[in-house]
């Protein structure tokens, strides 16, 4: 089979072996998109090595359950050991001992096939597209947020980032009613969070006047500089989410954090039947956020193509 694979220093498309998939099912891939995670992986970022991509779908070719074979289906992405607390407790998300598909030691499916546990399986139902089902794990990381933070009609919250997991953001903060202001570096991707009902400013027109102002700032940027602006912004008491993941430190102001008593909350994974839901409700545009399609064929261009400015979400059809 073909796949798209990091060696450390380039990414390269090799032809491989299918999965062993022992114990697990076999997946053959029929979407996957790129990620920003995966662009941070070519930079460094957890010093991952194998085949990229973890946002896919495809549909199950073999499986210790044979009721799975033929089913449509996306997957968490977080495979537990199985035997720790976390994944007693229902949650292999924080098992100590897990694997990542296509972040942390095991392969990704930006490739012909994928090996996934079954218990990391989700149905997609027909109502939800191919295309859809790809933003299933994003947008439930988008959700994440409200299962950790209180948010409301009565909340003002603002958003630094305009990048692909930012605008999904976005949507699933307008929904709640939110007093939500978006922050972002072009007004063209901004425009899909207007039509939501959120204000909207560009970062580069500063933000002096509404320094200490908001209860909740989301901060999605994927850069340093994106952590500095929402430490400035955050009212006094309020809270700051993270949910950029990048490679190399991120400078912070410590004292001024412990002054103002602000709280920090790592966001990571969310549930894919929350996600699910909001697809089949039509809550949440993400067709519009398609930039551009391209073929696994085209090898190391898909990751050139998704890092290029402007560009959303890049969809490699496999």
């Amino acid at each position: 089979m073909k796949a798209m694979r990091f060696d450390g220093n380039s990414v390269v498309l090799e032809q491989l072996p299918r999965p062993d998939a022992v114990g697990e099912s076999l997946i053959r891939v029929t979407a996957v998109g790129v990620c920003n995670t995966d662009l941070e992986i070519v930079r460094g970022y957890a010093g991952f090595r194998g085949t990229l991509g973890h946002e896919f779908v495809g549909v199950v070719e073999a499986s210790p359950d044979p009721s799975w074979i033929g089913a449509r289906v996306v997957g968490e992405i977080n495979c537990g050991c199985g035997h720790c607390p976390s994944c007693a407790g229902g949650d292999p998300r924080h098992c100590r001992n897990r694997t990542v598909i296509g972040i942390v030691g095991r392969d990704g499916a930006m490739a012909e096939y994928v090996s996934v546990p079954e218990c990391n399986l989700v149905r997609v139902p027909d109502s939800v597209t191919d295309d859809e089902a790809v933003f299933v794990e994003p947008l439930a990381a988008a959700c994440e947020i409200l299962h950790q933070v209180s948010i409301d009609s009565d909340t003002s919250v603002a958003l630094v980032g305009d990048g692909k997991l930012g605008l999904l953001i976005g949507q699933v903060i307008a929904a709640t009613g939110a007093r939500l202001t978006a922050f972002g570096r072009h007004g063209s991707k901004l425009a899909l969070l207007a039509g939501k009902g959120a204000s909207t400013r560009l970062s580069a027109d500063g933000f002096d006047d509404v320094t200490g102002k908001f209860d909740v700032v989301v901060e999605a940027s994927g850069s340093a500089g994106g952590f500095a602006m929402a430490q400035a912004i955050v009212r006094p008491k309020g809270t700051i989410v993270l949910k950029s993941t990048i490679h190399g430190d991120v400078p912070f102001d410590s004292t001024a954090l412990i002054v103002n008593e602000v709280t920090l909350v790592g966001s990571r994974c969310g549930r894919f039947e929350w996600a699910i839901e909001l697809l089949e409700r039509r809550e949440v545009d993400v067709n519009s956020m398609i930039s551009r399609r391209m073929k696994l064929n085209d090898g190391p261009r898909v990751i050139e193509a998704a890092g290029e400015p402007g560009v959303l979400k890049v969809i490699v059809e496999v």
